[in-house]
């Protein structure tokens, strides 16, 4: 029996970091993150919906999609937010049930714990695909303070984006688990690796 395990929390949260804990303890991580690029490379059925709204000035000159220059868009429209969501959500979906599958259907699997590894698990409504879910959760001062810090925005810019999500709050209480990414990274570990033997437990 393969254990399929969501990870998700608010934006710059520490969501990586984490995956890579679980990584390094033997779960299979699939990165939603990832799974966003690939559906958006150049006339891949999202890209071409993506063009078509959003208009050419998009594109580098590579044909590839400015994510920066869409973000500033989208996010300051919740409309265009939606829209995005509705042409890119599909497509991420169909590869994680994909990966889903796969783990589930392998005869001799040595994965045990698969994590998807993704931010709008309640967003997109894919919770009901996991057995577990973890939350990775920081204050919303210190989302907003790493976020102005790692993609040079304003505190405007970098609250529209948190908001963007459902709430932390709301996360929390729909979870299994929760990690308090607060503090120091050897607390996140001790959190990290109790889940796991939690997680190893329900299915030994």
């Amino acid at each position: 029996m393969t254990l399929i395990v969501g990870l998700t929390g608010g934006i710059v949260g520490g969501k990586s970091t984490v995956a890579s804990m679980f990584r390094d303890l033997g779960a299979k991580i699939i990165d939603a993150d990832r799974l966003g690029h690939s559906v958006i490379l150049p006339y891949k059925p999202a890209w071409k919906k993506i063009v078509k709204l959003f208009g050419e000035e998009i594109l580098r000159n590579d044909l590839t999609i400015d994510r920066e220059k869409l973000g500033k868009i989208v996010f300051a429209d919740q409309a265009f937010l939606k829209k995005l969501n509705e042409m890119t959500h599909p497509e991420i979906i169909k590869l994680i049930k994909k990966e889903i599958n796969m783990a589930r259907n392998k005869t001799h699997n040595q994965e045990k714990i698969l994590v998807i590894d993704a931010a709008l698990i309640y967003e997109a409504k894919i919770d009901r695909l996991m057995d577990k879910i973890i939350v990775v959760y920081i204050d919303e001062d210190e989302q907003i303070k790493r976020l102005i810090k790692r993609n040079n925005l304003s505190k405007d810019e970098a609250s529209q984006r948190v908001k963007s999500q459902i709430p932390m709050k709301e996360k929390i209480k729909m979870a299994d688990y929760v990690i308090d990414n607060n503090d120091t990274l050897d607390k996140t570990k001790e959190q990290v690796e109790t889940i796991w033997q939690s997680l190893v437990f329900s299915i030994s």
